[in-house]
C-alpha cells in the first residue's frame, strides 16, 4: 500500500489539495493510495501517543503506517523548514516498524519563491537516519497558490511534468 501524508495540520490547506491531486494522478497511472492528513491526529497525540500509551484513534493511523510499503509526503515550509506536527507524527510513529527499509518521495511547496528547498532537504535528513529510503528525484513548488485551479489541480505545464516524471518514477521505485 502506498500512503500520503498531507505534512500539516492546517485545515484547508495547500498541501491537502496536492495530496488530492496526487492520489488521484497516482490512480489514474494504477498507483492506488490513500492519504493521511495531519490534520486526522488525535489531540492526545502529545501527552499519551507520543510515549507509547496509544489511544485507539492513533493505533488506527499507526496500523495504516505500518501496513504501508511506499510513503508520499507533501511538506509545506514552516518558517525555513518543515512542520513540526510532521516530526511529532514521525516521532509518535513505532520505530523501526513503521518506516525501515521502505520507500518515499518527497515534494516541498511553499508560498515564497523556492518550494521549500531547504524544508525537503531537512526532512530527508530525517528519512535517513529512520532507515527511509528517498527517491533522488524531489520536487518544489513555489508559489503554490499561483498553482492550483478552483478544483485543486496543478495546471502550469511546467509543474505537471516535473510532478508527473515524479510519479513515473515513484511507481517504479
Amino acid at each position: 500500500m502506498t500512503l500520503i501524508i498531507s505534512g500539516t495540520n492546517r485545515p484547508n490547506s495547500n498541501t491537502y489539495k496536492l495530496a488530492k491531486y496526487y492520489q488521484k494522478t497516482l490512480a489514474e497511472k494504477g498507483l492506488e493510495s490513500n492519504i493521511l492528513a495531519l490534520t486526522d491526529l488525535p489531540e492526545t497525540l502529545i501527552h499519551s501517543d507520543l510515549y507509547g500509551k496509544r489511544s485507539p484513534e492513533f493505533q488506527k493511523i499507526q496500523d495504516q503506517v505500518t501496513a504501508a510499503q511506499k510513503f508520499l509526503f507533501i511538506i509545506p515550509e514552516y518558517n525555513g523548514s518543515f512542520p513540526g506536527i510532521l516530526k511529532l507524527f514521525i516521532d509518535a510513529c513505532k520505530f523501526p516498524d513503521s518506516f525501515f527499509d521502505k520507500k518515499a518521495a518527497l515534494v516541498g511547496l511553499a508560498t515564497g519563491k523556492y518550494g521549500n528547498v531547504r524544508g525537503i532537504e531537512h526532512f530527508t535528513g530525517v528519512c535517513n537516519y529512520i532507515n527511509l529510503h528517498v527517491l533522488p528525484l524531489k520536487i518544489h513548488i513555489p508559489a503554490i497558490h499561483t498553482e492550483l485551479d478552483e478544483n485543486g489541480d496543478l495546471f502550469k505545464e511546467d509543474t505537471i511534468q516535473f510532478t508527473h516524471q515524479q510519479m513515473d518514477r515513484f511507481i517504479k521505485f
